[in-house]
């Protein structure tokens, strides 16, 4: 039976303790000030990443990690997990260049190792939960086709709903206009983020972080009533308080799971919500 290593990158949004106690190599995505360069939990954090945005008042870009970076983790995965073979699960290509540069890695640098490379179509805890599912169906000893299967299932059951705290952020990246933002400011307005087409887009608007907390709920709700959760994370950007905040109030709405996985955002994907984002990631019952 070939032994079949797993490989992710920071926007998969799994702790690190998770990562590891799965054997999950996390590929970091790259962060730029200008010429400054910097790898998403080894030199910049989200307490760095906005002390420095809110200092500048202008975003950083977002890259992906290099061919290069990629056939590095490769080859540790290979050597650390003596394995014969090894699927990466990319953040959704439609928010990120890191699936083709996945691929250059495994057709170009690395053509005599067996390496699958997959673009989940979709981004944080639900490509978290994909890399998960694919450890625990390769340790029954599942087939590469049967493990993409696996996790292709996994994505179609994954859900997110989140709360923006400010289109601050979104102000500064040019997505919405400055006067906008001021008035959604004025109005106490809290957009709610979702993933749609592999992209984290805006679903609604919600005055008040309560209604846009109840709305988010509701939301989850909705999905429950079809299938029982049977994953769920709390997600947040730098604010783990309202996030603990967020998790009671969803224990006393709805059937959770016993264990609620508390992540944050890393800079790769907070960087398009801003600081203050809750939110939650679940995935249902077949």
């Amino acid at each position: 039976m070939p032994k079949i290593s797993i490989v992710t990158d920071t926007d998969s949004s799994l702790p690190e303790s998770v990562a590891s106690r799965y054997g999950i190599l996390q590929v970091p995505i790259s962060i730029h000030f200008g010429e400054e360069s910097f790898e998403t939990d080894l030199t910049i954090n989200n307490k760095t990443l906005f002390e420095r945005i809110d200092k500048e008042s202008k975003l950083p870009t977002t890259a992906a990690p290099t061919p290069g970076n990629f056939a590095d983790a490769f080859r540790i995965a290979f050597e650390q997990d003596h394995s014969d073979e090894l699927i990466c699960f990319c953040i959704s290509s439609a928010m990120s260049a890191t699936y083709e540069a996945a691929q250059i890695a495994a057709r170009d640098i690395l053509p005599d190792r067996k390496i699958t490379v997959m673009d989940t179509k979709t981004l944080s805890v639900a490509q978290g939960y994909m890399a998960i599912a694919a450890v625990e169906a390769a340790a029954k000893g599942a087939s590469v086709a049967e493990i993409i299967e696996i996790a292709i299932s996994v994505r179609d059951r994954s859900h997110i709903y989140g709360a923006l705290a400010t289109l601050k952020y979104l102000s500064m990246s040019g997505r919405v206009s400055h006067i906008a933002a001021g008035m959604a400011g004025m109005l106490n307005i809290k957009p709610i983020l979702s993933v749609q087409n592999g992209k984290l887009d805006m679903l609604e608007k919600v005055r008040t972080k309560k209604k846009a907390w109840e709305r988010v709920i509701y939301l989850t709700k909705a999905d429950a009533l079809k299938s029982r959760i049977e994953k769920m994370a709390v997600l947040h950007v730098a604010a783990l308080d309202e996030a603990r905040e967020f998790e009671t109030l969803l224990r006393a709405n709805l059937e959770c799971p016993d264990e609620i996985l508390m992540a944050e955002l890393r800079p790769g994907l907070s960087v398009h919500t801003g600081a203050g984002l809750v939110a939650v990631g679940f995935v249902t019952e077949k």
